[in-house]
């Protein structure tokens, strides 16, 4: 497969124009929140949030875009001394997702007592996933933007707040799908806790929970996270960004009775809210 100029500037951190980029697959990119938009007057052009999930996101799509793996000093002439095969394709270096926690929880990874309690100012990372295992009370809140997930402690309170509110357990093991794959909802499809999604109040972080998560793990065990304040919080967010996404996601429905008021409420605004307003939440 041979990828094509825009998208090997896209990777290498480039802006490229509209005109340049599939359509199908801009949008698709779009839609993850993997790309930035870029207005000049009437034209747009587009530039990664971040070259590795992209990447990752691509790789995961289509096993064609492998290619991206292979370094540039990872010509057939090395791969060839190193391992007596010129053909040999890289496998992905680095799976798994990362976790997060703001009280110890203890875990088991491949049988043994795994315990994540990161300390202030850190994360952990999940290589194994496959042999993760958490307690069956325990929720777990998938955190869409990595500002967010990282700076859990500050939103505690917040947290702990919604979960009594709406009768979940309160303890909750915070999880991000970043780098880009479907390792995660892959482990959420086969343990038997709930799913808490806390993303962007705009169009596209609904169809991303609606297309990536709930789909696979059901209604019964996702939710998507709605503060009781997001109405008013809605009021001072961004009519650009809705307008932007309106065209894509004009018509995404759901038959949850509260989440299909979140999206007639992001249509009657016609704005969208980031989740980072809520990170000093606690403060």
């Amino acid at each position: 497969m041979v990828i094509s100029a825009s998208i090997q500037a896209l990777i290498a951190g480039e802006q490229v124009a509209g005109s340049k980029l599939n359509s199908k697959l801009r949008d698709e990119l779009l839609a993850e929140g993997l790309l930035w938009v870029v207005s000049h007057g009437s034209r747009k052009s587009y530039r990664a949030r971040d070259t590795e999930a992209l990447k990752r996101y691509l790789i995961d799509k289509d096993e064609s875009y492998r290619i991206l793996e292979i370094e540039v000093s990872d010509t057939r002439a090395s791969m060839a001394v190193e391992t007596g095969n010129s053909k040999l394709v890289k496998i992905r270096s680095c799976p798994g997702f990362p976790v997060n926690s703001y009280e110890p929880i203890e875990c088991r990874l491949d049988g043994e007592l795994f315990m994540v309690n990161p300390q202030e100012g850190s994360f952990l990372f999940v290589v194994d996933w496959e042999t993760f295992a958490i307690p069956k009370d325990v929720i777990v809140i998938g955190v869409e933007n990595m500002e967010n997930f990282r700076m859990i402690r500050k939103q505690r309170a917040f947290f702990e707040k919604y979960l009594q509110e709406h009768g979940f357990s309160s303890r909750a093991l915070f999880v991000s799908r970043y780098p880009q794959s479907t390792d995660l909802r892959r482990w959420l499809c086969a343990i038997p806790n709930s799913y808490l999604h806390f993303g962007d109040f705009d169009l596209a972080g609904i169809n991303i929970f609606l297309s990536d998560f709930q789909k696979y793990i059901g209604k019964n065990r996702s939710s998507y996270l709605i503060p009781a304040d997001i109405e008013s919080r809605l009021e001072s967010g961004s009519r650009k960004r809705y307008d932007e996404q309106c065209n894509h996601f004009r018509n995404i429905k759901s038959d949850v009775f509260e989440l299909q008021q979140l999206i007639d409420l992001i249509h009657r605004e016609r704005k969208a809210y980031d989740q980072e307003g809520y990170i000093f939440e606690c403060e």
